[in-house]
């Protein structure tokens, strides 16, 4: 056993930080005596004295034989795998060498249709083609959950020459789908199951969190350390156990992905955080939780608002269906709201329906912004979700539930006047309940991508082959893809969204006049 009370990357960076010497290496800012004043008036001189490129003392990301390789240990242990590969780009890029580790051009891969757009960008540099499972969707309150034993049994049935699978877990609502029986259903046909655990980086460290995707069997998970614990923005890690990926992929992967110039303060974060997690992550995630709590139990007592919760008892049975409830002494929410909740539910995790307030979700948030100064992670068209992490406190609590009182007693409206707003039944129809619905692809997102393409006004472009991601918030699926046949439906939900509110991202005209198409 490793001696977890180590940080000897952040130590290192320390030690060089302090060290006189006369620089004659990058960056040109030479450890904050050329950076701009006003950086240093702001930020202070002692941060910039640890931006550090690739020294010695500070070992190499890409052939670790130091430090960082000492780092990388600590937090394979801490985290319940054989192997971690810090990552200073992001899940994005971790979650884009899982797939050029396992997929080659024209391989097939199984992955659901909710997946992010960074997975996307996988396929376009792997040339893989995806075969999507569709999630499962709750129209009544527009969110799609998680994909099913099920469906990809269905799936795998279909296209027994598929090379891995890949799941998000949890969902960004915090949502946990049935990951034990999916790595088991994965492993029966011998290939990996790769997992999105951006959103999951903390659950190993309390017992009342959802199981970690590693512990459930999952060959390769990704986590953004930053994004529930104490990294900084952009510090990731990727973590891997068994033999069924082979490692030297994984290392040529992020060697093209990764930056030859790696940030040291984000590596040294990484190391920090967790020492501070494998030390205390139990005491400061039972804080955590206890806020959650606390926060959930006083919201769900003010007229007009629910928060996505799981029944108080365990659900025995994989798969099993259950009526969203509202958690502590509150009323049930309304009859019919049935739909597939996963296994469990990561109660960090704060989504809260505002739409019986008769506003929707991105009137909430610009007023909890501009009036109440409290943000929240993000907002769709019926809620506003929240991440209570080890950096909450007891007062945050408080304005969260004030802002919550005043939103109700000064801004509701009678829920009739938008109801007809949150008909969601061009999401349903895209979506479907066909759980392995073939995308319509002319082309893989590869050839689509490289391809001649030109711009055309949106009304034009029915029957053709998009060229370029498309991802409507909410609920953050990637609507169209290179390679994709745009069909009405599409359309029509893209122009219901910019009715209701919401925006669209990744695309060039993210006003959606034109759209990028493949050249006839």
């Amino acid at each position: 056993m490793l001696d977890q009370n180590q940080t000897p990357l952040l130590d290192a960076l320390i030690s060089n930080a302090k060290r006189i010497h006369t620089p004659f290496y990058t960056p040109g800012h030479k450890q904050g005596r050329g950076i701009s004043p006003k950086l240093a008036d702001y930020f202070g001189k002692t941060v910039f004295r640890a931006d550090l490129t690739e020294l010695t003392e500070l070992d190499c990301l890409f052939t670790p034989n130091g430090v960082i390789q000492q780092a990388q240990q600590l937090a394979a242990q801490a985290f319940g795998a054989s192997q971690t590969w810090f990552l200073v780009n992001g899940s994005t890029c971790g979650i884009e060498a899982a797939i050029l580790a396992t997929c080659g051009d024209r391989d097939k891969i199984i992955l659901p249709r909710n997946i992010h757009s960074c997975a996307i960008s996988g396929l376009i540099l792997s040339g893989a083609i995806p075969i999507f499972i569709n999630p499962e969707y709750d129209s009544t309150l527009d969110i799609a959950h998680s994909i099913t034993p099920q469906s990809l049994e269905t799936a795998l049935k279909k296209h027994p020459d598929a090379k891995a699978v890949m799941m998000v877990y949890p969902t960004y609502y915090g949502v946990c789908g049935d990951i034990t029986a999916i790595a088991k259903l994965t492993h029966e046909h011998n290939i990996p199951l790769l997992v999105d655990e951006a959103h999951g980086a903390h659950f190993n460290f309390h017992p009342e969190l959802p199981i970690p995707a590693l512990a459930a069997g999952a060959d390769l998970s990704v986590q953004s350390i930053h994004k529930t614990l104490g990294a900084m923005t952009q510090a990731s890690m990727l973590h891997l156990q068994g033999e069924r990926i082979n490692i030297n992929r994984v290392n040529k992967a992020l060697q093209i992905l990764q930056s030859t110039s790696p940030s040291y303060i984000l590596l040294a974060s990484l190391d920090a955080a967790r020492q501070q997690m494998a030390l205390h992550g139990k005491e400061l995630l039972s804080h955590t939780l206890q806020l959650a709590d606390q926060a959930r139990k006083r919201i769900n007592k003010i007229p007009g608002l629910s928060i996505l919760n799981f029944p108080s008892s365990d659900l025995k049975e994989q798969g099993e269906k259950k009526t969203l409830i509202n958690d502590g002494d509150s009323a049930a929410c309304p009859e019919g709201i049935n739909f597939f909740m996963g296994t469990a539910l990561d109660k960090t995790r704060l989504s809260v329906t505002v739409s019986e307030l008769g506003i929707t979700g991105f009137e909430a948030e610009e007023i909890f912004d501009e009036q109440f100064n409290v943000t929240p992670e993000f907002a769709s068209l019926q809620h506003l979700t929240f991440i209570i992490s080890l950096g909450n406190t007891e007062s945050d609590i408080e304005q969260l539930v004030k802002a919550f009182k005043k939103l109700a007693k000064e801004y509701s409206k009678p829920p009739l006047t938008i109801e007809k707003g949150f008909d969601c039944r061009v999401l349903q129809n895209y979506l479907g309940h066909n759980p392995t619905k073939v995308i319509n692809l002319h082309l893989s997102p590869r050839q689509a991508f490289f391809a001649a393409t030109e711009s055309v006004p949106i009304e034009k472009t029915i029957n053709r082959t998009c060229a370029e991601i498309v991802c409507p918030y909410p609920p953050g699926i990637p609507l169209l893809m290179p390679g994709e046949i745009i069909t009405p439906t599409a359309l029509e939900y893209l122009k219901y969204i910019n009715k209701m509110g919401g925006f669209i991202s990744n695309c060039a005209d993210t006003t959606l006049s034109n759209l990028k198409v493949i050249k006839e």
